[in-house]
C-alpha cells in the first residue's frame, strides 16, 4: 500500500520466518524414516537436533553484531544463502557423523535470523508498532513449522526423505532473490518509501528517551544488565518448550500416539497453528495493553508472565491426559501461550537499550536463549532412551518454563518508558 512500504518489508521476514522453520522442523518430521535407514537410535537423534544449535549460537551474537555495523541486508542474505545451501546437502548424507558436521554448518547459517530480524525491525517500524511488527513477522515461523508436516511428510512418502531437503533449498533460493532485490537497511535508502513514511518512522524512534543515554557506553554494560539477562533466561525458557516441540513432537506422535507418517503430518500441524495465533495476537495484545497502562514495561512483563505461566501449566497436564486428542488440544493451548512471549523479548529489547545497540544486545541475548536448542534435543532423546519417556520430558519442559515466569516477576520491573532507561536498567 502506498506510504506503507515498511509492511511489505515486513513480508518479506514473514517469508524468511517461515522458510527458515520449514527447514530446521524439516528433519524431525523425516526423524523416524531416517533413523532407520541410517540406523541411529533415539539418544543419536537427540545429539543430531542439538548440534544445530552448536553453530546456531555461535552465529547469534556475531550475526546481531555484523548486522549493527554492515546493515541487516548482507548479513540476512548470506545467513539466507548458507541455510539454503546446507538444508539442500543435506539430501546427499550417508551417515550419522557426515549427518553432525552438516547440521553445524546449517545452524550457522540460521544463527543471525533471530537478531537480522529485529534489526531491521528496530530499522523500519515505529517504536508503537514493535510488537505487532514483531508478532506478524515471527508467525511466519509456525507456520514454517506447520508446513514442515505435510510438505516434507508428504514429499518424503511420495518421492523419499531426500528430495524434500532438495525442494525447501530451491524456496530458500527464490526468497533471497526477492530479499536483494526488494530490501533496503533503513527507510531512507529506499526509493519506494514516502518522506510521509520516512518522518513517521524517525520521529517515533526519536522520541525513545533510551537513545539519548550517555555516549560511550559499552555493548557489555548493556548486555550483563539484569534486566537484558532476565529477557535471556525468559527467551531461554521459551527456547526450550519450542525445541523440545519442534524436534521430539513428530516422534511423539508416531511413537507414543502410534500414529503413521501421513497421519502426523497432518495432526502435527494443529499446535503449531496454534502457535502462529500466539504470535500474531501476542504482538498486537502487548502494544494495545502498553497504550492502556501507558506502561511498555510493565505491559511487556504481563504479557510474558502470562504467556510463560500459562504455557507450563498446560505442557504439565499434558502427561495426565490418555486420549490423543486430549494431549493435542493441552500441546496446542500452550503453544498459543508460549508464543505470545518471543516477539515480548525482542520488543523490550529496544525497549531498554540504545538504537545502535539493538543488534549486538539482541545477538547476546538469542546466543543464551538458544543454548537452550543445545539442551532440550540431548536432553529429551536422553530422557526417552533411558530416563522415563515422554511424560518426564514433558515435565521438565513444564518447570522450565515455570522458570521463565519466576525470573520475569522478579526481575523485570515495571518501569514507565518515559524513565530514563539508565533507571530502567539499575
Amino acid at each position: 500500500m502506498k506510504g506503507n512500504y515498511r509492511w511489505s518489508i515486513a513480508g518479506l521476514l514473514f517469508f524468511a520466518g517461515m522458510l527458515n522453520y520449514l527447514d530446521r522442523a524439516a528433519l524431525s518430521v523425516v526423524a523416524p524414516l531416517l533413523k532407520s535407514e541410517l540406523h541411529i537410535d533415539d539418544a543419536q537423534m537427540g545429539f543430531i537436533f542439538s548440534s544445530f544449535f552448536i553453530g546456531y549460537c555461535a552465529l547469534c551474537f556475531i550475526g546481531g553484531w555484523a548486522a549493527d555495523k554492515y546493515g541487516p541486508k548482507k548479513v540476512f542474505a548470506w545467513a539466507a544463502g548458507s541455510w539454503s545451501l546446507f538444508c539442500g546437502l543435506t539430501a546427499v548424507i550417508t551417515g550419522y557423523f557426515q549427518l553432525l558436521i552438516f547440521r553445524v554448518l546449517f545452524g550457522m547459517g540460521e544463527g543471525p535470523m533471530g537478531t537480522t530480524t529485529n534489526k531491521a525491525i528496530t530499522n523500519w517500524f515505529p517504536r508503537e508498532e514493535a510488537g505487532r511488527a514483531l508478532g506478524f513477522t515471527n508467525c511466519g515461523q509456525p507456520l514454517g513449522a506447520a508446513l514442515a508436516g505435510p510438505v516434507v511428510g508428504l514429499v518424503a512418502y511420495n518421492f523419499g526423505w531426500r528430495v524434500s531437503f532438495v525442494v525447501i533449498a530451491v524456496l530458500g533460493a527464490l526468497w533471497l532473490l526477492a530479499w536483494l532485490m526488494m530490501f533496503k537497511d533503513t527507510p531512507e535508502q529506499h526509493p519506494k518509501v514516502s518522506e510521509a513514511e520516512r518522518e513517521l518512522i524517525r520521529a517515533s524512534r526519536e522520541e525513545v528517551l533510551v537513545e539519548s543515554v550517555e555516549e560511550g557506553r559499552s555493548l557489555f554494560s548493556y548486555i550483563f544488565s539484569a534486566p537484558v539477562l532476565a529477557v535471556a533466561t525468559a527467551f531461554f525458557c521459551f527456547n526450550y518448550v519450542l525445541y523440545f516441540f519442534l524436534t521430539w513432537l513428530p516422534s511423539y506422535l508416531m511413537d507414543y500416539q502410534h500414529l503413521d507418517i501421513k497421519s502426523m503430518s497432518i495432526i502435527g500441524v494443529i499446535p503449531w497453528l496454534g502457535a502462529a495465533v500466539g504470535f500474531l495476537g501476542g504482538g498486537f495484545m502487548t502494544d494495545a495493553l502498553a497504550k492502556k497502562l501507558g506502561n511498555v514495561i510493565l505491559a511487556r512483563k504481563i504479557m510474558l508472565t502470562v504467556g510463560l505461566g500459562v504455557a507450563a501449566a498446560c505442557v504439565l497436564i499434558t502427561t495426565q491426559v490418555v486420549s490423543l486428542g486430549m494431549a493435542v488440544a493441552c500441546i496446542t493451548v500452550s503453544s498459543v501461550f508460549l508464543f505470545v512471549t518471543p516477539q515480548i523479548c525482542w520488543a523490550l529489547i529496544q525497549d531498554i537499550v540504545p538504537k545502535n545497540r539493538v543488534g549486538g544486545t539482541g545477538g547476546f541475548v538469542h546466543l543464551l536463549a538458544n543454548l537452550a536448542g543445545i539442551i532440550a534435543p540431548t536432553l529429551t532423546g536422553l530422557v526417552v532412551q533411558y530416563g522415563g519417556g515422554y511424560n518426564v520430558a514433558f515435565v521438565i519442559s513444564a518447570a522450565v518454563c515455570g522458570l521463565g515466569m519466576l525470573v520475569v516477576v522478579l526481575a523485570i520491573k515495571g518501569q514507565s518508558h518515559q524513565v530514563p532507561v539508565a533507571a530502567v536498567m539499575r
